[in-house]
């Protein structure tokens, strides 16, 4: 992928975000990674979103270093280089403080998994990344925030789990583009709302059985995947 379609679709991505109401002001970020030079485009650090335009993305390489771009990248881009060392399958990652999703980070809490709709994007419940330490925020404090989301993902496919809610700050989401990243996050919102809503109306809800929500996820994900048009691109 060419650095100019590489920015003018993380572009897109970042904007989806605040056309979704997900970010106010300069919040959030959305970044992508082209597979083939392992670069990665993400927005300019507290940019307003109006202002953006695609030679404003900063491109570097998966250590951080900088590649082309006049401007300071977002200052989580520590966090979303972890993500892609860690997990190649990776091809963009967005975060927000999306209101209902924030809501359950700074609780601490997963959102289980109550209903088919969640079945349909996750497979079991958002996780919640452990609190990190004084020292861990003193340090390093967004490459440690990449760092525990990883350590918490230990283990699972997170193309099954595409987004985490970070404890005390809000969701990181991701997918194999910068546009399913950008998806994920919208759906997470979502979830995050109809969850807060179920659990308002009977705080002991149960998550779905396990034979629903592998239906759910399946139908639409993996290699038996019957939901939508042969070769079109799902998120």
């Amino acid at each position: 992928m060419k650095l100019e379609s590489l920015r003018a679709e993380v572009l897109e991505a970042n904007l989806e975000l605040v056309r979704r109401g997900l970010a106010l002001y300069t919040f959030g970020n959305a970044s992508g990674r082209d597979r083939a030079s392992g670069l990665v485009a993400i927005k300019p650090s507290g940019v307003p979103y109006e202002r953006l335009r695609p030679a404003d993305l900063v491109v570097v390489d998966l250590e951080g270093r900088l590649v082309e771009g006049a401007l300071r990248p977002s200052s989580d881009l520590p966090t979303h280089l972890a993500l892609y060392r860690a997990f190649p399958a990776l091809g963009g990652v967005a975060h927000t403080h999306s209101r209902a999703a924030t809501a359950f980070a700074q609780a601490r809490r997963e959102i289980p998994c109550l209903g088919t709709t969640h079945a349909d994007y996750f497979h079991g419940p958002v996780p919640v990344t452990r609190l990190l330490t004084a020292d861990e925020v003193a340090r390093d404090y967004e490459a440690r925030t990449g760092q525990a989301i990883v350590e918490r993902l230990a283990g699972a496919d997170p193309l099954g789990t595409p987004g985490v809610l970070v404890a005390g700050h809000g969701p990181f989401t991701w997918g194999p583009t910068a546009r399913a990243a950008a998806h994920h996050a919208v759906i997470l919102e979502e979830l995050a709302e109809i969850a807060l809503r179920t659990l308002a109306l009977d705080p002991a809800a149960l998550p779905i059985p396990a034979y629903l929500r592998d239906k759910h996820f399946f139908r639409k994900h993996g290699p038996g995947a019957y939901y939508g048009q042969p070769g079109e691109e799902k998120p």
